[in-house]
Parts: C-alpha cells; sequence; structure tokens
C-alpha cells in the first residue's frame, strides 16, 4: 500500500473498468486513508474509523468489479455478499454476522495455501524419506524365542543385515530422476469423512460457544485406508499431508483474524432491496429488521467465530444498489450515518461499450479471439464492427431492461454461436468480422421487440 498513491490505484483500476472516474476517486482515497491510519500512534489509529461508500447505480455498470479490483490490489480479504439473503432475528434464514463468519474462513484458507506453499520444499523432503522407507524398509532384529524341544535353551538374538545407506542414496537418485515414477506402492492415506452430524441454526454453530463438528470429529479415530498407488501419486499426497502438518495453524488463525479486522473489504450488493420501511404487519420480514441487524455490524462490534473474536470497527464496507424504486434516503437514519461517502455511477453509452469491448486487459473481444485461437481459427474485428455491436447493445438496452455492460456477453455469444459451433471443423482458419456480419447475426433479432426480449 505504500506504493500505491490514489492516483496510482485509479491507474490500475482504468486497466480493468472503463469509465466511472468518480467512484474510483472515492474508493482510492478509502483505500490510501487505511494506509495514512496504519502511519498513526496506536491510540489514534483506533479513534479513525473508515469512510464507508455507497455505490449508487444500475446493473452492469462496475459497481462489484471496481470493489473486487480494489481487493485484489492490495491484497485484503474480501467477500461480496448480497443483503437480500439476510433476514432479521428470529427467521429462518442467514443472519447478518455470517458475512464476519465468511469472510474469516476464506482468509484463513487463504493463508493455509500461502503457507503450505511456504513449507513445500521442506515437505517433499520429508515426503520423499517416507517414500523411501516403503521401498526399502529397515530391516528388524529377529525376535528371540525359546525352542520347544530344548525348553532352556534361547536362541541368539541375529539382526538382519540392514541395507547400506548407499543404496538408499541410488534410490533416491532414481525417485528424483522419475525413474521409479510407475512403480505400485502401498500407501495407508487418512481418510477425508466428517462425522454425519448436522445442526440447522439460522445464528450458526459458532454462536453455540463451541463447534460441534470439530469436537466430534476429533473425538472419533482418524479412518485410513490403504491404497496401492504409483510412487508419483504417492508422492503428491505424502506431500500434502506433511506440509498440512508443517503449517502452524495457531499463527494463521491469528493473523487472518488480524488482516480481516485491518484490512478486510465486506461488498453488500443489492442494499436497496432492503431500504424503505414497510408498513406491512403479521409474520413477515421487516426490511428495517434487517437494517437494524446490520447497523452494529457496520457500527463496529464484536463477532464470535470459530476462529476467534473479530471486531468490525475497521473493515471497509462498500454498498451498492441500483435504488430504482426506493432511495438511499430510505435507509434507517443510523445506517445511512455509517455510509458518509455516496457515489453515483453513470450508465453506459456507445463510446463506453466500444471501449470496454477492446480496452480492458480482459476484454470481450480479447477473450473470443483467444479461445478461438485454441482450434486454430483466427478472428480479426474491425473498428466498424466494435462499434457497431456497442450501438445495437444500447438500442436493447434501452428497449428492454438496462443491464448495462452485461448486454454484451449475450450479444457477443450470439453473434459468434455460428463460429464456435462450426471452428473444429471449418476450412476457412480465417475470419473476418465486419459491421455487414454483425447486421447479418443480429439486427433481425434486435428488430423483433418479443425475439430480442427472450434472447438478447
Amino acid at each position: 500500500m505504500k506504493d500505491l498513491k490514489p492516483k496510482e490505484i485509479v491507474t490500475e483500476l482504468d486497466k480493468y473498468i472503463i469509465g466511472q472516474k468518480d467512484a474510483k476517486k472515492s474508493v482510492a482515497i478509502a483505500l490510501r486513508n487505511r494506509w495514512r491510519r496504519c502511519q498513526l500512534d496506536k491510540d489514534l489509529q483506533e479513534e479513525i474509523n473508515p469512510k464507508n461508500i455507497i455505490l449508487i447505480g444500475p446493473t452492469g455498470v462496475g459497481k462489484t468489479e471496481i470493489a473486487r479490483r480494489l481487493a485484489n490490489l492490495t491484497d485484503s480479504p474480501f467477500y461480496k455478499v448480497e443483503a437480500s439473503k439476510f433476514t432479521e432475528v428470529g427467521y429462518v434464514g442467514r443472519d447478518v454476522e455470517s458475512m464476519i463468519r465468511d469472510i474469516v474462513e476464506l482468509t484463513v484458507n487463504n493463508l493455509r495455501g500461502r503457507q503450505q506453499d511456504a513449507v513445500q520444499e521442506q515437505a517433499v523432503k520429508i515426503a520423499e524419506e517416507r517414500v523411501l522407507d516403503i521401498l526399502l524398509p529397515p530391516s528388524q532384529p529377529k525376535q528371540a524365542f525359546e525352542m520347544e524341544d530344548q525348553p532352556n535353551s534361547v536362541e541368539s538374538i541375529e539382526s538382519e543385515p540392514v541395507p547400506s545407506a548407499s543404496t538408499r542414496e541410488k534410490l533416491r537418485t532414481m525417485l528424483r530422476k522419475g525413474k521409479l515414477d510407475d512403480r505400485k506402492i502401498d500407501l495407508d492415506v487418512t481418510a477425508q469423512s466428517s462425522p454425519m452430524v448436522e445442526i440447522f441454526s439460522n445464528t450458526g454453530i459458532e454462536e453455540m460457544g463451541i463447534n460441534v463438528k470439530d469436537m466430534l470429529g476429533n473425538l472419533m479415530p482418524k479412518n485410513t485406508n490403504r491404497r496401492k498407488l504409483s510412487v508419483k501419486d504417492a508422492m503428491k499426497v505424502l506431500t500434502q499431508e506433511e506440509a498440512a502438518h508443517l503449517v502452524d495453524m495457531e499463527k494463521v488463525k491469528t493473523e487472518a483474524i488480524e488482516m480481516v479486522e485491518q484490512s478486510g473489504i465486506i461488498f453488500i450488493d443489492e442494499i436497496d432491496k432492503i431500504a424503505g420501511k414497510g408498513q406491512s404487519s403479521g409474520p413477515e420480514v421487516s426490511k428495517e429488521g434487517v437494517q437494524r441487524d446490520l447497523l452494529p455490524i457496520v457500527e463496529g462490534s464484536s463477532v464470535p467465530t470459530k476462529y476467534g473474536t473479530v471486531k468490525t470497527d475497521h473493515i471497509l464496507f462498500i454498498a451498492s444498489g441500483a435504488f430504482h424504486v426506493s432511495k438511499p434516503s430510505d435507509l434507517i437514519p443510523e445506517l445511512q450515518g455509517r455510509f458518509p461517502i455516496r457515489v453515483e455511477l453513470t450508465s453506459l453509452g456507445a463510446h463506453e461499450f466500444t471501449r470496454i469491448l477492446t480496452e480492458p486487459k480482459n476484454a470481450l473481444v480479447l477473450q473470443y479471439i483467444a479461445l478461438l485461437r485454441t482450434e486454430g481459427v483466427v478472428i480479426t474485428f474491425t473498428q466498424d464492427a466494435v462499434e457497431k455491436i456497442a450501438d445495437i447493445a444500447v438500442e436493447v438496452n434501452a428497449t428492454t431492461e438496462n443491464i448495462g455492460a452485461r448486454r454484451l456477453h449475450t450479444l457477443m455469444e450470439k453473434l459468434l454461436e455460428e463460429i464456435l459451433f462450426e471452428a473444429p471443423d471449418v476450412a476457412d482458419k480465417a475470419i473476418t468480422i465486419d459491421a455487414e456480419f454483425v447486421t447479418k447475426q443480429l439486427m433481425d433479432i434486435v428488430e423483433n421487440q418479443d425475439l430480442s426480449r427472450y434472447i438478447l
């Protein structure tokens, strides 16, 4: 983060997201403020809370992509959740605290994977020794026993000759060169099974103060299955097993909780779906009730998880919604106050669609060119073809539902449907897509309103 200035953050986001400069500027400032806060004294750090953001705009304009790319830039723990999946406490469904438990779970898994990668070299050495022990087992001394016909005589203990170190080293060399890869060996593999216990609770197992599944799993004996594997496969299994043993899980849990607390980003999508003060009475899930449950999490509270208690005071929350029916002011006042920054994202036009098709690193045109290249087919898009696709996207969005840049995915798939189907057998491996081709493939559907509603 020290090297990422706000302008550089915006530049990085520009590689994947077209337009929306105001939104990029706001999230860049929020991200830089996190680094600034970490440079302050501990006492002052605790007083400075993140400035949460609401991104307002129709679907398909880049709200989710901005948040996701932002998290990737800083390698921050990131979790996306839809507000509409939550219910207020007392109803069957997910409670709002589950988002904290989920982001901690994801972070622990990511850190565990990194730690296993870090000890991979050491794990390979241990796995190598275990395979050599199977291929060349150390000899056991003969057991002393009494002769039946001579009860008082005892046979002297004789040790079988122990394999020489040179034999073991020869096998090691062959193992490393891959000469033993196809040899079969018997290996005891720990069975990956969990106890058949399920607990149904809308508040999560952590709320009960104990993880019943883990407890029962630890009480039950480990099941091992003897499998006949090739040496190559056995090395993979044993390396994974040893890497898992070498990871310090207590350290991973502590680091994961600290990362979530200090640099976690939670993206709450469709927050407009819980806006509005419903006047209905009766046993219905209240939108305002969900907001009130969400409030303490966003304000800052302690949430119990199976890895430890997580404080949410400094997690950055980015909310988004189209707000077609409701308005941000329809949220309860307390929740509005916890999202002080509001940015309106603009709808996309033909110019933005043209840029989206060609400019980003993951541009749609580049994706289809790469996909067809695997079949030996080289397709070329002319500039007028790209502009025609953009114009059609604008027209279809205007006459049907406006789904923003997601319309381009539908159009591109329909446009190249025949080419993608015939690609393995097509004789002409060089294909040019021009405006005439686009018109021929799509205009009949676009002009037929009923057809375009179903297909595009």
